[in-house]
């Protein structure tokens, strides 16, 4: 992702208002939703406490959609802003800071994304907007420019073989997806960047960043009438399109699958997991909340107690759920010393058939919810959090009370819930694991 920064005197209010977020009696405004006439969909929350607007545009333009051309989704993301009609870089980026503005954009596996911060008059909003509808409708795709930033990202892949880490995760993923269009890595490959041309970049953007394929988060100090406005500045020349095709479905493992990269190295990295939910899935709570429980809770968490604590075989030990539009990966990871990868492997798994087994203790499940409800003020606690949570919310479909409704549907989970969603849905006997590093066999072995 790249960001282009604002001003002092725009930090300044952004401070004053995470002040104003946490005073008692205040209550997020209602989710607004319309479609553009080019078949945009806007979701809009007014929130009048500071004179700031955020906005974020999403699409369906991630790294699913790279096919053969590994990395593509994420460099047309990227040259977006290396110019646009007759501005460059440079003077794309001078424009945002003068008006005391945030420029940003990204992709990832589902989704890419712009997104702006801006000060809410109608002089700097209008003139920040009218940027990024430039950004979005004339890029350039100069050659230069594309020359640029295929280099920087073939730098990158390079620097990333250096992680174990990293290296660890893209195993992961190939082993979990095979030939799912989720397991290509969204910074590409050293061969599939060469391979990559301006044509494929340009036809990329034709395809995917259309108004059917793109929903529009507002949060910040508008009334409707002024967010609609906004909203057509921004997006609303872009050409209608067609949505993005619906992807394959993720298999569960049909057994399980094991990779072992050999790395010279004092620590060895692994990962261990399955196939997991979606968006909006019914299992969602029952297993976000107990895995919050197994790993999910940083030192507090059952994995965390008896591979850190008990044993001292990993300083950091993890599990998440990352849901995505089709069924993301359950993971769990650590990093422990060599001779230990072993036992280490060992102890993520059993406490795994444990936890698929009898599930959370009574009181493992109140300290579970009271930390994610007591926490979740802080995760929308700024205008910038909640627009990402509005897009999220407009990309998958989810209810416009999402964020209203999250405690209560906290608070409902049960055991008996957690017990039977994992049970149904994490199968310990078709893990896939991948160990990277000194504690792993010699090149070539799998």
């Amino acid at each position: 992702m790249r960001a282009m920064s604002a001003r002092a005197p725009a930090r300044a209010v952004l401070a004053l208002g995470l002040l104003l977020w946490t005073l008692p009696g205040w209550a997020m405004s209602p989710v607004q939703h319309w479609t553009l006439a080019n078949g945009v969909r806007v979701y809009f929350v007014r929130a009048p406490q500071l004179p700031m607007v955020d906005l974020r545009v999403v699409f369906d333009a991630g790294s699913a959609r790279d096919g053969a051309h590994a990395g593509l989704a994420r460099l047309t993301n990227t040259l977006l802003a290396d110019g646009a009609g007759d501005l460059n870089a440079d003077r794309i980026a001078t424009k945002f800071d003068a008006l005391g503005a945030q420029f940003s954009s990204g992709a990832s596996r589902d989704m890419a994304w712009v997104s702006l911060r801006s000060l809410s008059g109608a002089g700097p909003l209008g003139e920040a907007s009218g940027l990024v509808a430039r950004i979005l409708t004339a890029p350039r795709f100069a050659a230069a420019d594309f020359r640029r930033e295929r280099a920087r990202m073939r730098v990158a892949v390079k620097g990333r073989e250096q992680s174990l880490g990293d290296v660890a995760g893209r195993a992961f993923y190939r082993a979990l997806y095979r030939g799912h269009p989720y397991a290509s890595p969204p910074g590409g490959s050293a061969r599939s960047l060469a391979a990559l041309t301006r044509t494929e970049v340009r036809r990329f953007h034709r395809r995917y960043y259309v108004g059917r394929n793109a929903v529009m988060a507002i949060v910040g100090a508008l009334d409707r009438r002024g967010a609609q406005a906004l909203a057509r500045r921004v997006a609303g020349a872009l050409p209608a399109g067609a949505p993005a095709p619906e992807l394959p479905p993720v298999r569960d493992p049909a057994a399980p699958r094991s990779v072992e990269i050999h790395r010279v190295s004092t620590q060895t990295h692994v990962r261990v997991g399955t196939v997991g939910m979606r968006r909006g899935d019914p299992d969602y709570f029952p297993l976000y909340v107990g895995n919050h429980v197994l790993g999910g809770s940083g030192l507090v968490s059952r994995l965390s107690r008896e591979i850190r604590e008990r044993r001292g075989l990993s300083y950091s030990v993890y599990s998440y759920f990352l849901p995505m539009r089709r069924r993301g990966p359950f993971l769990m990871g650590l990093q422990t010393r060599n001779g230990h990868t072993r036992e280490a492997v060992g102890l993520l798994r059993a406490e795994l058939r444990r936890f698929v087994a009898d599930g959370p203790t009574d009181k493992e499940l109140q300290a579970a919810k009271e930390n994610i409800i007591g926490g979740f003020p802080l995760r929308i606690d700024s205008n910038a959090d909640i627009v990402g949570y509005l897009a999220m919310i407009g990309f998958y479909r989810l209810p416009l009370d999402y964020l209203q409704t999250f405690p209560d549907r906290v608070r409902a989970v049960t055991r008996t819930r957690i017990r039977d969603a994992f049970r149904r849905r994490i199968d310990p006997r078709r893990l896939v694991t991948v160990i990277v590093g000194g504690g792993a066999p010699a090149p070539g072995s799998r």
